[in-house]
């Protein structure tokens, strides 16, 4: 539970951006934010794209169902 909030606080500063769906750029670098937080926090590298393109799509659900 605790990794999923600090999962949810990293992609919510990119998640802001009105965008970012379209944009190349801020999937990027939430990718890297994200591979950052998982070595800080002691998780082994991942280095499928598919895992970090569902933890976005998850967020854009959780945005668009919230309301």
């Amino acid at each position: 539970m605790v990794l999923a909030q600090k999962v949810k606080l990293v992609v919510g500063e990119k998640a802001k951006y009105t965008d970012r769906s379209n944009s190349e750029d801020i999937k990027a670098e939430l990718k890297v934010d994200l591979i950052i937080f998982f070595a800080e926090s002691g998780y082994p590298l991942v280095d499928r794209d598919e895992i970090y393109k569902e933890i976005f799509e998850q967020a854009e659900n959780f945005k668009k169902y919230r309301s």
